[in-house]
């Protein structure tokens, strides 16, 4: 007989690469997901992986698990959310759910609270995270829903596995220090902006590609990119409190902007998708999930 968590070990480390990845990823030590990996072999009665240099790769047979560990993994999910349901009376269940930081402010929190009423037997775990590391543990069942971003002319990858539906459209503003000599115009000129700093996130991160595509593309400079965080209500206070520069989202705004003008770029109108992300299948407490987190948008 086949171990789930076992198959759930083979799917984690052909997903991330190597043994050390997947440790990492689950909390286990790597030598710890090897001896699992072994009695697996064992009872599959043949290799699953073979070394190649630093990495591994799953042989013909540990594909042939791998992808019927992922219908035998969403069994035993759909299995567990429908007995907590009958057990309930009603729909029940966990739901995990990832978001980049303004989305949880705006959407997700609102939505947790009324679903606290609407349904108080599902359980929703929340956390804030980032598309990039988000989507991997979506389709390896670490989350249920993930809340992602996509700004114009930087497509995120597209899963097979995974179902996509938009929540809303933003739009990119200028922040600006509010005596700035631009701040009196109504849309401002980017390739105005090239002697300022400028406030992004950490490189690596959408936002900061894109703050660097904009000024390029429609500026002619490269950004002074003297601060950095991840969190955008930082990069609001810096650009109030530094005099610096920052391109940010109608969502990040909502929070207020006393001290700082708020503008449209003057050369093209930049945007940025907002969307929900979950497994093809999906159970009853995760449409419940995507019904009130679309409910709260619409708000």
């Amino acid at each position: 007989m086949l171990d789930l968590h076992r198959l759930r070990l083979l799917r984690e480390v052909h997903d991330r690469g190597t043994v050390h990845g997947a440790a990492r990823a689950l909390g286990y030590t790597p030598s710890a997901v090897s001896q699992q990996l072994s009695v697996l072999e064992r009872e599959a009665g043949t290799p699953l992986l073979e070394r190649v240099g630093r990495n591994v790769r799953l042989t013909a047979a540990g594909h042939v698990l791998v992808r019927h560990a992922a219908t035998l993994l969403e069994g035993v999910e759909a299995a567990e959310a429908e007995l907590a349901s009958v057990a309930a009376g009603r729909v029940a269940g966990v739901v995990r759910i990832a978001s980049f930081q303004s989305a949880f402010l705006r959407i997700v929190a609102p939505a947790v609270r009324a679903l606290a009423v609407t349904h108080p037997n599902i359980r929703v775990e929340a956390t804030e995270g980032e598309v990039e590391q988000a989507v991997p543990a979506l389709r390896l069942q670490q989350l249920d829903v993930v809340v992602g971003d996509e700004y114009d002319g930087q497509p995120r990858p597209v899963h097979a596995d995974l179902q996509r539906e938009p929540l809303l459209r933003e739009h990119i503003q200028v922040v600006l220090p509010e005596n700035h000599p631009e701040a009196k115009a109504d849309r401002v000129k980017i390739s105005h902006l090239a002697d300022i700093p400028w406030a992004a996130c950490q490189p690596g991160t959408g936002h900061r590609e894109m703050q660097v595509r904009v000024c390029r593309e429609y500026g002619g400079f490269e950004p002074d990119l003297r601060y950095s965080s991840d969190d955008f209500l930082i990069l609001l206070e810096l650009v109030r409190t530094t005099g610096a520069a920052a391109l940010l989202p109608d969502l990040v705004l909502r929070h207020g902007t006393a001290g700082v003008v708020v503008r449209r770029p003057a050369e093209a109108d930049v945007g940025r998708a907002v969307y929900l992300l979950t497994r093809r299948a999906r159970t009853p407490a995760v449409d419940a999930v995507a019904a009130a987190l679309r409910e709260n948008v619409s708000h």
